[in-house]
């Protein structure tokens, strides 16, 4: 499942990230509709707003449907058929969608066959393990792995196509499948919402949890999915499906209020060894990896010191980490890129900027 996200990017920043290639292979950014209503956040819930991209042909009948537009919605999909005059008082879930029913439930197979396809936009998601014998959880931020880059930051306050090859070289922000509908309530305005569609985990998260948002990993499903003028659903249907193009990385509790919003909720957290743990390569790597995340404190020399605070990892999960090398990669990535938000003015107290 996926029940909190993380968008945090000032809008122009938003903009470049999502730049793209049109029918006519021209670089493209997506314009925006009702701007305004995006609001930046280390901490999204469900009933929130959230940026997803959409072709523009869902509002102008002449446009090409490879044309991209973003629009901040409703996270949480109210059916275009609901008669209440409160979207509160539905009556199930849906934030998210399985897509193995996705076409047994009218809420999602309406609006489906409606090409009503979205791609929600995010830094990455947050996702819950149980540790083993306690009624914890341990909270992990996931993402796309991200490539190093000698030029991050470069010309970041311009949206000007022409004199760069690329618009956008920082974060590459995570792309989930979803699908949206439009209710008309009784009195005000039309409300926009969506709902993510989520698979099976894949190996590397499946000790996490056991399912996972259907992730668009690349420009080419990107299009497929967006573009409902060219593709049928049959055959946007088929890019759904568990990837393994996917890191990540334990947090702080302090994501797990809401309410709290700040960089804090996504960056690597020091989880601390309580006892000696088996012998085994993976469990020395994973360690060594978990002491970088807190270069202010000393690595115990001895794995016996006490502390206190690390879930029960089992042999099996920490078998299954996917590539340690890029996620600490991904990571180190993370701290720089948090650094540099924090010297200049933070991102989520400028919303519009």
């Amino acid at each position: 499942m996926c029940g909190r996200t993380s968008c945090h990017l000032p809008r122009d920043a938003l903009t470049r990230a999502c730049a793209y290639l049109d029918r006519q292979g021209r670089r493209q950014l997506p314009q925006w509709r009702d701007p305004d209503k995006y609001c930046p956040s280390y901490n999204k819930s469900p009933q929130s707003s959230s940026p997803v991209l959409l072709s523009r042909l869902h509002f102008e009948k002449d446009a090409d449907s490879s044309d991209r537009i973003i629009f901040p919605m409703r996270w949480g999909l109210v059916p275009s058929w609901f008669k209440e005059s409160d979207p509160s008082k539905l009556q199930f879930n849906t934030s998210n969608c399985r897509s193995d029913t996705i076409m047994e439930k009218q809420s999602f197979k309406a609006p489906l066959g409606k090409g009503r396809r979205c791609v929600v936009l995010a830094d990455g998601f947050y996702e819950w393990q149980r540790c083993q014998g306690t009624n914890q959880r341990q909270p992990y931020f996931i993402y796309f792995p991200q490539s190093k880059t000698e030029k991050s930051g470069e010309n970041s306050g311009s949206d000007s196509l022409n004199n760069k090859e690329e618009v956008w070289d920082n974060w590459r922000l995570l792309t989930m499948a979803g699908i949206f509908d439009c209710w008309e309530p009784p009195k005000g305005e039309r409300l926009y919402s969506y709902s993510i569609i989520t698979v099976d985990s894949c190996r590397g998260l499946s000790d996490i949890h056991s399912r996972m948002p259907a992730i668009l990993d690349g420009e080419e499903a990107v299009s497929k999915w967006l573009d409902f003028g060219e593709v049928s659903t049959q055959e946007a249907l088929k890019l759904i499906h568990p990837i393994d193009n996917i890191t990540f990385h334990p947090v702080s509790p302090v994501v797990n209020n809401s309410r709290n919003n700040t960089p804090e909720c996504l960056a690597p957290a020091d989880l601390l060894v309580k006892k000696e743990p088996k012998a085994s390569g993976s469990s020395q790597r994973m360690m060594q990896w978990l002491a970088t995340k807190s270069p202010k404190k000393e690595v115990p020399d001895s794995p016996k010191k006490d502390a206190s605070g690390l879930p029960q990892w089992s042999s099996q999960f920490l078998q299954k980490s996917p590539l340690p090398t890029k996620r600490g990669a991904s990571s180190s990535l993370l701290d720089r890129w948090l650094k540099q938000e924090k010297e200049d003015e933070p991102v989520a107290k400028r919303p519009n900027s």
